[in-house]
């Protein structure tokens, strides 16, 4: 596996390094300490299987950066890994294309497990968005019910139960294959190219996807999958054991 690093921090790049290193003995990591050298990195190989950004880059804003590289290398999973751990960058980031957001301050084990979750195709959102206050709960209306605190209500009348897993959400095999390549960010005329489906069919689809999580936009899907994703990861541990 090749991880390209970008972080313009001496001290984080060799810490998340080494972290990353730990991952297995076919990893490579390649450190770029901007947006500058992460570029010229792709340029020069694109054949990366995972890139680790900061938001707070010298040369370039984060988020920019991650819109043109998943505009660039669609294919090409991204992690955002900030010192930021509010939840409309972790929301905004999502919305970008990053397949999932971890905060600095994360634990080796969390990093390594979030880092897990995604190159096995999964989605990784911070836990702490479920701690979500009641005064940003009222606001972030892309947060879907599931990862809302209790006693917290959605800021839109008519939002449904998000269920538990996605085998409760009894999607066609179909609709599995859309939603594997929403949750990758890829637009509805990519997604109908891939699949060999029509446009129009592609959005009927993606709304029975939305319909049956019980949410309204992709990034509110996105979310509830990290979610379910992380609740059956948690679920199978003490069978592990």
């Amino acid at each position: 596996m090749k991880v390209l690093l970008v972080d313009d921090h001496p001290l984080i790049l060799s810490a998340l390094q080494t972290v990353i290193l730990g991952l297995g003995d076919d990893v490579t990591v390649v450190g770029a300490a901007s947006a500058a050298e992460a570029r010229a990195a792709l340029e020069r190989d694109a054949a990366f299987d995972l890139v680790l950004l900061d938001l707070a880059l010298g040369d370039a804003d984060g988020f920019e950066v991650l819109t043109e590289f998943r505009a660039a290398y669609p294919a090409l999973p991204i992690v955002v890994v900030s010192a930021s751990e509010r939840t409309a960058d972790v929301i905004r980031a999502i919305d970008l294309g990053a397949m999932g957001f971890v905060p600095k301050r994360s634990s080796n084990e969390v990093l390594t497990g979030a880092l897990r979750m995604v190159m096995s195709g999964g989605l990784y959102v911070p836990p702490m968005l479920l701690g979500l206050d009641p005064a940003e709960a009222a606001e972030a209306d892309t947060v879907p019910d599931v990862m809302r605190p209790a006693g917290v209500a959605a800021p839109a009348a008519g939002h449904q139960k998000v269920p538990s897993s996605l085998d409760a959400v009894g999607l066609t095999p179909r609709q599995r294959d859309v939603l594997a390549l929403l949750l990758q960010g890829k637009p509805n005329k990519l997604i109908a190219r891939e699949l060999n489906l029509s446009v129009e069919t592609v959005k009927d689809h993606v709304a029975a996807v939305l319909r049956g999580l019980g949410v309204s936009t992709r990034t509110q899907a996105v979310l509830a999958v990290s979610q379910m994703q992380q609740q059956a990861a948690q679920a199978a541990r003490p069978a592990e054991r």
